[in-house]
């Protein structure tokens, strides 16, 4: 009897063991990361887009990392840089949309190879929209917009580089809804920086996410790039060692979204 007890107990604990090792093993599969995802990353560096070392920002601050978007040129780069922000924006907030608005400058090459790699990897045609900084008082396609003009109804995904104070989106988000009766989906940028916004303690895509009531969502975020590029090579050489780790945990307890 006390045999047939001990073994009963000796049971459930292995029972116990495996359903722990279960969770475990479920709970990491939840956090990988995205093939696409950690694709991004290395394009981004490949590209000389992000960059890591010793820079000063316009605002006069020092950072450890500096983005330029700008350095997104040849036609290759740009087919690819559309099919990450396609695949993202499928993730993120799947079909059911009609138009992508890409505030000027860089959001119009953006919307325009997204719209593109949409649909060749989902074949669904989505329009394209953009905004003028000046407006065309001329022609056929004259006024305040490029591409598809907007229309009562439309979903629209607004889409953009990078986001550090949310000022754009407080100049075009007013533009994109007295255009047309359109809902505004989401926001999609290919990397937040996860600083923080003008309040001084969220970052600037939780602020655009409270004060205008739509989704905002990166491909990729800092923390993303920092799990997976730490002590790894990237072309043959570490990016982000111990000395830029440190410095970016520095950087981020004094400017990091609370």
């Amino acid at each position: 009897m006390l045999e047939s007890e001990q073994l009963n107990v000796f049971l459930k604990q292995d029972i116990n063991r495996i359903s722990r090792i279960h969770r475990n093993q479920k709970d990491k599969s939840e956090v990988v990361m995205e093939q696409y995802k950690k694709e991004f990353i290395e394009f981004m560096i490949d590209c000389n887009v992000l960059k890591f070392g010793d820079f000063v920002t316009k605002s006069g601050r020092k950072t450890p990392f500096f983005v330029n978007t700008g350095f997104y040129r040849t036609g290759s780069q740009l087919k690819r840089l559309g099919e990450y922000y396609a695949k993202a924006i499928h993730d993120t907030y799947g079909d059911d949309f009609d138009v992508l608005f890409g505030p000027a400058y860089k959001g119009i090459p953006i919307s325009v190879v997204t719209a593109i790699a949409y649909s060749e990897l989902y074949g669904k045609e989505i329009r394209y929209c953009s905004d003028r900084k000046e407006e065309k008082d001329h022609g056929a396609d004259k006024g305040s917009f490029l591409g598809s003009k907007l229309k009562d109804g439309d979903r629209v995904v607004m889409i953009e580089d990078v986001t550090t104070s949310g000022k754009s989106m407080e100049e075009t988000v007013p533009k994109v809804r007295s255009a047309a009766d359109v809902e505004i989906v989401g926001l999609m940028v290919s990397l937040n920086r996860m600083e923080v916004g003008k309040g001084g303690e969220k970052s600037a895509l939780d602020e655009i996410q409270e004060e205008y009531g739509f989704k905002a969502n990166a491909i990729v975020s800092m923390a993303d790039v920092v799990e997976y590029l730490y002590n790894k090579e990237c072309n043959g050489k570490v990016v982000i060692d111990d000395t830029i780790k440190t410095a970016i945990d520095e950087y981020y307890k004094q400017y990091g979204a609370k």
